[in-house]
Order: C-alpha cells, then sequence, then structure tokens
C-alpha cells in the first residue's frame, strides 16, 4: 500500500529507475549529476530565487507571488511590518477571517480585528475576505493559485500543490519579510517523489490516502523540511478536489511544501474559475533525480482512522471496528502517559458497547474536509436517513460560499438538514477548538486536518478532555447514518457520481473588497485591544537563562506551547495573549517567567543582578566581563509541531524567554519563529535538565555573529554545577544578526 524508498531514484521516461539503469541506456555521468534539476519543484524555485544559483545545497532567497493571512495572525503581521516602514503591500496580500469569525469572546475584540483587517487591506493595498465568506485555503485556491506559481500563508496548512502551486505555511515574520521586500531564506531542499498508482476504491477518499502516507512517513520524518512532489499515473485517476484533500494534509508529514504534475483535470478547475490563463502542464523533465520515494497503491488503500492525539496515530477503521477493546486500550494507555501531568483521565474503552464503538459527534470542516465533492458525497449517503436523536450530532460546514451556494443548487444541503445534519457557514473553528467543542469524555471523528490533545477546544489542566479520531468524510457519513456507531463507508452502496462543481465569482466580487495595488491614504482602524509590541532588548554579550519548563514528551506542538480555542480572541494583544503561554502544558509556566523577567527589569534599572543570580555565580566560579542578562529558557525534545503562528515563540519573548533549548526542533517554521523573534535555538545531545536550573552561557553574542556550532556552558543548580555544551544548526547572515538585535522589528528599525 504505501513503500518508503530512502535512496535516491531517476524518473526517466515516465518510470522510476536507478542509476545502474541509466548507465545501462547511455544516460552519462554529467547528466546524472545535473537531474536534480528536473524535478517541478526545481524549475519553481528556480524562478522564485534571487540568490544568483539555485544549486543542489545552495543558498535560497525566494519571494513569493502572493500571501495569505486569516484573522488571528494578520493584526500582528501588520503591526510588525508596520513599526519597520511597511509603506504599502507590494504583492497581493489577502486578509480571511475564518478563525475568529463567531466573535464569541472577549466583547467586541474579534470584530475590531476585522474592522482593522479591512483598514489595511484599503490603507495598503490588499484583499479582505469577510467573515463566512471563505475558509482560507480555499479562497487561495479558488482565486489566488496559479501552476508555477509560489504562495506564502501564515497558516501551516498553506498548500495548494494539487493545483501546481508550491506554497508554504510559516509564521508571522517571514510574511512581514515579503511585504518589506526581503525575502525567504531556505538551504535548497531535498524533493521527495510521492508515486501515486491504482484507483481508490469505492468509499476511499482523500483522507484515507493521506493519512496512509502520514501514518508512514511522520515518525521518522522522512519528508521533514522536504517537499514532496507528487508524481504517477494514478494522479490521472482523482478528481481535483480528491487531490486537493490529500495534498493539504502534507503539512501533517512536516514536510516543508508541495507539488503535484498537472493535466487536463487541474485546466479543467482554472477553466471552470475563470482563470485558465493560470494553467499550465508541470511535469518532470524526461530525466529527474528524487531523493527518496514513497509509492503509494491507492487500490490497496482502505478506509483509515487516526486516533487521539495525533494524525500519525493511524489504524486501518476495519481492524478498529473488529477490534476495538485492545486498540482502544493501547491508545488509552498512550494518551494518559501523554496527559500524565494534567488532573484528567482520559477514557476510550467506555465508548464500545456491545462491541461496537458509538461516537458522540461527527464534523466534516475545513480546508480539508470542506470540499464540494466531500459534501456532496456525504450527503448522498446519509440521503434518506437520519442521525437520530440521541447525544450523536454531526455540523457540516462548506468551506467557501461558491462552494455552499451551488451545494444548494445540487440539493445536497437539503438532504442533509433532512437527515439532521446541521449545516454552517466556512469557519475553521472546528480545526483548532473554537468551535463544535465536544463534551467532557466524548469522541468526535472529524474531517479536519488535526487532533492534537485539546485541540478540539477541551482544557486537560482543568479537569477537561474530550478527543478527535479523524476520518474520511465518506466513512463520518455512513456512521452518522449508522446514529453514531463507528462505520466504514468501503463496501457500502450509494451514488458516488459527483456533478460538476459550478463556481460562481460573482458571489465574491459582490461581497469581498479587492484593493490589489490600489493603496490609499485611509487610516487604519484600532480597537482598544490591539496593542502594539512591547519593547525587545538586543542580544547581550553573556547570558543567564532559568529554566521554567522542561518538557519530555516526545514531541511538544504549538497548541501545547500557546493554546488555541478562545485564547485566539486575544492574538491583537501580545502580552494578553502571553498569559496563556503553555497554560494547559505547564500552568506554571507565566508565574516563573514573570518572575525572572522582573528580576531583568530590575538590572536594567540599577545594573545590579538579583541575589540569586549572583550567588549561582559565585557559586560556578563564574565573573561575567562582559554586558549579561537574564531570561526564561524552557527545555523541549522536539517543540514546534503543528500550527504556523509565530505566537508559540513571540508569547515567550514578550515575557522575557530568551530561547528554547531542544533535542530537535520539529519543524522549520517553529524554529524560524524562535529566531525572528530573537530566540535563540539551542541543541542539547540529552542533558537532564531541571527546573530552576540557570545556564550560563558566555559570549554567545560573538558566537551567534560568527557562526560556532559549539556554546560551551555552565548549569547551576544550587550547589551543582555542571558544564555542558549547547549546540547550533546554521544560521543565515540575516538570522545571525536578527538574534543579535534582539528580533526582527529591531533589525529593520536599526537598519532605516
Amino acid at each position: 500500500m504505501v513503500k518508503i524508498i530512502d535512496s535516491r531514484k531517476y524518473y526517466y521516461e515516465n518510470k522510476l529507475v536507478d542509476a545502474e539503469y541509466l548507465h545501462g541506456v547511455g544516460v552519462s555521468s554529467g547528466e546524472l549529476d545535473d537531474a536534480y534539476k528536473g524535478t517541478i519543484a526545481y524549475r519553481i524555485l528556480e524562478a522564485h530565487n534571487i540568490s544568483g544559483t539555485t544549486a543542489k545545497g545552495s543558498s535560497l532567497e525566494i519571494k513569493f507571488d502572493a500571501m495569505a493571512s486569516h484573522d488571528i495572525t494578520y493584526v500582528g503581521i501588520v503591526q510588525t511590518a508596520r513599526s519597520s516602514g511597511l509603506e504599502k503591500f507590494p504583492i497581493p496580500y489577502v486578509l480571511t477571517n475564518c478563525h475568529n469569525s463567531l466573535c464569541a469572546v472577549g466583547g467586541t475584540i474579534n470584530e475590531d480585528d476585522h474592522v482593522f483587517g479591512l483598514s489595511a487591506a484599503k490603507k495598503y493595498g490588499g484583499i479582505f475576505v469577510p467573515p463566512h465568506q471563505a475558509v482560507i485555503h480555499t479562497f487561495m485556491r479558488e482565486t489566488m493559485s496559479g501552476c508555477g506559481k509560489m504562495i506564502l500563508g501564515s497558516d501551516s496548512h498553506t498548500r495548494y500543490g494539487a493545483l501546481g502551486t508550491m506554497a508554504m505555511g510559516e509564521g508571522g515574520p517571514e510574511l512581514v519579510k515579503q511585504l518589506l521586500a526581503r525575502t525567504y531564506d531556505i538551504n535548497y531542499p531535498d524533493v521527495i517523489a510521492i508515486e501515486l498508482t491504482g484507483t481508490p476504491r469505492h468509499g476511499v477518499g482523500p483522507q484515507d490516502v493521506a493519512l496512509a502516507i502520514i501514518g508512514e512517513v511522520f515518525k521518522s520524518g522522512f519528508v521533514k523540511n522536504k517537499v514532496m512532489e507528487f508524481i504517477g499515473d494514478g494522479i490521472a485517476n482523482l478528481p481535483i478536489e480528491f487531490r486537493n484533500g490529500i495534498d493539504v494534509m502534507t503539512t501533517e508529514t512536516t514536510c516543508l511544501s508541495s507539488i503535484w504534475m498537472t493535466d487536463d483535470i487541474v485546466k479543467a478547475y482554472y477553466l471552470n474559475h475563470g482563470r485558465l490563463a493560470e494553467y499550465n502542464e508541470l511535469t518532470p523533465n524526461r530525466l529527474a533525480m528524487y531523493d527518496g520515494v514513497v509509492q503509494v497503491d491507492m487500490s490497496q488503500v482502505e478506509p483509515k482512522i487516526a486516533l487521539p492525539f495525533h494524525p500519525s496515530n493511524v489504524y486501518n477503521l476495519a481492524d478498529v471496528i473488529a477490534n476495538p477493546a485492545d486498540i482502544f486500550a493501547k491508545v488509552e494507555k498512550e494518551g494518559n502517559e501523554l496527559l500524565a501531568s494534567n488532573k484528567v483521565t482520559f477514557h476510550l474503552l467506555d465508548k464500545i458497547k456491545n462491541g461496537k464503538v458509538h461516537v458522540q459527534q461527527a464534523i466534516i470542516a475545513g480546508c480539508a474536509g470542506g470540499t464540494y465533492d466531500n459534501i456532496i458525497e456525504a450527503s448522498n449517503i446519509i440521503d434518506g436517513k437520519y442521525i437520530g436523536s440521541d447525544e450523536f450530532t454531526m455540523s457540516v460546514y462548506p468551506s467557501s460560499q461558491p462552494i455552499y451556494y451551488d451545494l444548494v443548487n445540487k440539493g445536497a444541503i437539503s438532504k442533509l438538514i433532512k437527515a439532521g445534519v446541521t449545516v454552517k457557514t466556512a469557519f475553521c473553528g472546528p480545526c483548532f477548538g473554537a468551535g463544535d467543542v465536544p463534551a467532557n469524555n466524548a469522541l468526535s471523528i472529524r474531517h479536519t486536518t488535526r487532533n492534537f490533545e485539546s485541540r478540539e477546544g477541551s482544557k486537560p489542566i482543568s479537569g477537561q478532555i474530550a478527543s478527535v479520531a479523524l476520518m474520511d468524510a465518506r466513512s463520518i457519513a455512513v456512521t452518522a447514518a449508522n446514529g453514531g456507531v463507528l462505520t466504514s463507508a468501503l463496501g457500502v452502496d450509494y451514488d458516488n457520481n459527483i456533478p460538476s462543481f459550478c463556481y460562481d465569482s460573482s458571489i465574491y466580487s459582490n461581497r469581498c473588497y479587492n484593493g490589489v495595488a490600489k493603496p490609499d491614504e485611509s487610516d487604519l482602524k484600532f480597537g482598544p485591544n490591539i496593542k502594539n509590541w512591547p519593547e525587545v532588548i538586543a542580544l547581550t554579550d553573556d547570558i543567564l537563562m532559568k529554566m521554567t519548563a522542561v518538557i519530555n514528551d516526545a514531541v511538544t506542538t504549538t497548541d501545547e506551547l500557546i493554546p488555541s480555542g478562545e485564547t485566539s480572541s486575544y492574538r491583537s494583544n501580545p502580552l494578553k495573549l502571553a498569559e496563556f503561554t503553555l497554560s494547559r502544558k505547564v500552568p506554571e509556566y507565566v508565574g516563573r517567567t514573570k518572575a525572572i523577567n522582573a528580576d531583568e527589569m530590575s538590572r536594567r534599572q540599577n545594573g545590579k543582578l538579583a541575589n540569586e543570580y549572583t550567588k549561582a555565580l559565585k557559586t560556578a566560579k563564574i565573573t561575567p566581563s562582559k554586558s549579561i542578562s537574564i531570561s526564561s529558557v524552557i527545555y523541549a525534545v522536539k517543540p514546534g509541531d503543528g500550527s504556523a503562528r509565530e505566537q508559540a515563540a513571540s508569547c515567550q519573548r514578550v515575557l522575557g524567554g530568551a530561547g528554547n533549548i531542544a533535542r530537535e526542533y520539529a519543524t522549520k517554521r517553529y524554529r524560524s519563529n524562535l529566531i525572528n523573534w530573537g530566540m535563540i535555538p539551542f541543541l542539547s545531545d540529552g542533558y537532564a535538565f531541571n527546573v530552576g536550573d540557570i545556564v550560563y552561557v558566555p559570549n554567545v553574542r560573538e558566537g551567534i555573529l560568527s557562526g560556532i556550532k559549539d556554546f560551551p556552558a555552565t548549569v547551576i543548580n544550587g550547589d551543582k554545577v555542571s558544564q555542558i555544551n549547547l549546540k547550533m544548526d546554521a544560521l543565515t547572515t540575516s538570522e545571525k544578526d536578527i538574534i543579535a538585535a534582539g528580533c526582527l522589528m529591531n533589525y529593520y528599525r536599526d537598519r532605516k
């Protein structure tokens, strides 16, 4: 079904072969050396790179064609860019409102952000998509994608590869760089071929194929920070929304981006959306080299389920249905180990009644689930049936108003409503815990993107825990038709003929503001919750870091670093939002960090270290001879899986954090967020840190600017003194300067 080949392979005349085969047919060594240039990814990166070379291993400086943000991120991005000299948006920038759409928390603050967003689109020349019009990624697919383009978004699921667009999700500061006409700097990435063959069976959907891939590649990191390039004759067997549904989930593999071969099906998509000029045929060259391969025989894929608490915790749905007790016992045990620091017990086994699994909620929503095809098939499955009047509920969110409109015209919405399904407007809330939060101890099955602990909105630290299992819309609909008893769509007889989608562009043109390249002199409109970023000081010569949190979980998500859900309402107020930092993982963190920051504020006023630090240095027989500052630091084994939002780093920073220490960073985007907020991304090879440790790093500023990779450090805890070595992966020249300046805003301010 899914096979990983961890070695170089060559795409030659429409098939994957090895170097030995190519030598046998007369391909020269020189041609093999240049074969990496034959990928689709190479050609797109080369067209957007201004560094002068796109050689394998070289540093790239990328400029994007367009950008997108939603109402959790755009206020902070515009505020950062404004403080750094923003005059106008240099490329099309789309501001959508699909996260804080409900305006249900904090009085006027969410709608105040929307008013700010519209005023920014007018002032700087952007596009504003009002609440409930579209999910960010659906709007970008429908209106901004293009074969050979590159798009940057401040949301991790920025993926439009199936439409021939290389898209990347990053933290806000990377978008700020583009707004200031700077570049996105990366090393040339490895490119992994995802070879699709076969045709999915009846009842198998895009989420099933995506979960099959995620389940195989996530834990090994096989595609981490690499480009997934989809090739193979199986692509032609997939409708365009099936491809989009697989593609958007590539984020959960931790890859950098994705790109697909394009064909007449993609061409028809652009024609239907009135943008035929954006279509180009994209295929690998006659000879193309890939750094590895993932082979997927889609005819062998069966319905999948990703059980709590990660999209990679994948099982065959049939196995769970046939043997729920053993599988749930294992997942329940793992879940309680993960949640051990919380005041909660996670239950799955109690969902089994008379040998069958009963779920309490079903959701089809967002950029992954809310597509036209998914909802049409779900409506056909549930047509003439009834979800029941017990605790089981189901909600469906079409991901844009044009999709909703055509679903109404096709009769799909009436089928769903008559069956007892609640149909709602475009909204990302179920994906991040701001809508349809299940009851405590409930199990929700969802065709959305993630199922981290508390991602659905429960608060384990307060004794609440619900859970989400990811499934495809087809099996969700069959389960709903069965009254919430977990059921697979494989083998179920239903009409899977999907009538052609009729896109009506007037729905957007009548409601969305389009001011691209038309900035005006209007003023920004600030609500009382919208605050400027607090002052951040430059890096000192030496640094004292006190450990405020030690997280030994295998992976720490950005949702754990800064919770999603209702906290998103405060994302325009840096200090207010920072109060929630690590609140669901280490609730003592904020208090500890504030105390350390108070010591640092005192040092800045009187020039003296607090007694605790003076004593620690004396114990270690250290006499700092240069400028020194006090800050907090956290340790986590592998932090940063999940969301692209910068606040996972900025909240630590505004509370006085200096950096993270990790064995590795889960994603490039989280490490970039740390750097752009002046946070040092240290690595440690296994020293057992404790809360309260004071870590002294001498000559840290000089070391970062000179590019050294090893930082001798001293750890002091009471009378115990240890010498350790902290490491640092390579930094670009600008990254070094940003950390030294204290943050990206300081970096640009200093260069005015």
